[in-house]
């Protein structure tokens, strides 16, 4: 029993001796002094932290980060020291509300329902396609607003890509242009209406006017004038549909439904008044 003991401290103290030296926290464990004598980087031995020797320079031992000193860079290489990611962010987020701003502070919507209206009375229910109709009212409507687009172009656009104003001194320029064309095209008593909905004071001039109260009332303005303009497109194919009614019930020809007779007539008329250019000519001229 005192030969395994004794045995036992013989292999204990020999693997001591042998046994590298353990470092402190914060500290790499220190290479062979020989390696070190040659100019061998502590990596190559497996330490990590060994001071650079005369035979190293400092450019070789890479840069070990210290415990709370990690620091991470972004890309901020959008506007105004925006990232990339928020950057892209702003711009999707425009171009999902850019049709609401679209049909609500400009003249599609009363566009796009008169258009409705001719189809509507004419009684073809898919002709022309609803493409082609939406198609033309965008159109019609950037021909209306070219004068606001030149403006908002002149005044918020140009100063902004030549750095010469901020982007926000280019939004409020080209939110005041819209806002003009929007004031010309708004009924008083809508807006006074909206304005007494908001509890706001009366605005001394239209520079007062809040955006936000003045957007609901030119929408509301915009329906009750497109549903206006309908309705005088409705009269004389009304008149049309009443005409062929009578003629059929005198002849007898109840079953047969007066749609179907009057479709044509109805066609030949607006054809023959060249109804598309006049129906483009009074929205044109209601802006005027």
């Amino acid at each position: 029993m005192s030969r395994l003991c004794l045995l036992l401290c013989l292999l204990a103290t020999a693997w001591a001796g042998d046994a590298p030296a353990i470092a402190p926290p914060g500290q790499g464990v220190v290479a062979d002094p020989a390696a070190a004598a040659n100019g061998i980087a502590g990596s190559d031995r497996g330490t990590v932290g060994r001071a650079p020797t005369a035979g190293n320079s400092a450019a070789n031992v890479p840069a070990v980060p210290t415990p709370g000193q990690l620091s991470i860079a972004f890309n901020t290489g959008g506007p105004q020291g925006l990232s990339s990611a928020v950057s892209l962010l702003l711009i999707i987020t425009v171009l999902a509300v850019a049709p609401a701003f679209v049909m609500m502070m400009t003249c599609f919507t009363r566009v796009i329902i008169v258009l409705g209206f001719v189809r509507r009375a004419l009684g073809t229910q898919t002709l022309p396609p609803n493409q082609v109709v939406v198609g033309l009212a965008l159109f019609l409507s950037l021909f209306i607003m070219n004068p606001t687009i030149k403006q908002v172009h002149k005044e918020a656009w140009e100063p902004w890509q030549k750095q010469e104003i901020t982007d926000v001194q280019a939004l409020e320029n080209a939110k005041g242009a819209v806002k003009g064309f929007m004031l010309k095209h708004t009924r008083k008593s809508d807006l006074a209406l909206f304005i007494h909905l908001a509890k706001e004071e009366r605005p001394k001039s239209a520079a007062e006017v809040s955006f936000l109260t003045l957007v609901p009332a030119f929408v509301t303005s915009e329906l009750k004038t497109a549903f206006q303009m309908g309705f005088i497109i409705f009269l004389p194919f009304l008149v049309i549909d009443l005409v062929i009614s009578a003629i059929l019930m005198s002849l007898g020809m109840m079953m047969l439904p007066p749609v179907v007779v009057s479709l044509p007539f109805k066609i030949l008329l607006f054809v023959l008044v060249d109804g598309w250019t006049l129906v483009i000519q009074g929205l044109a001229a209601s802006y005027a």
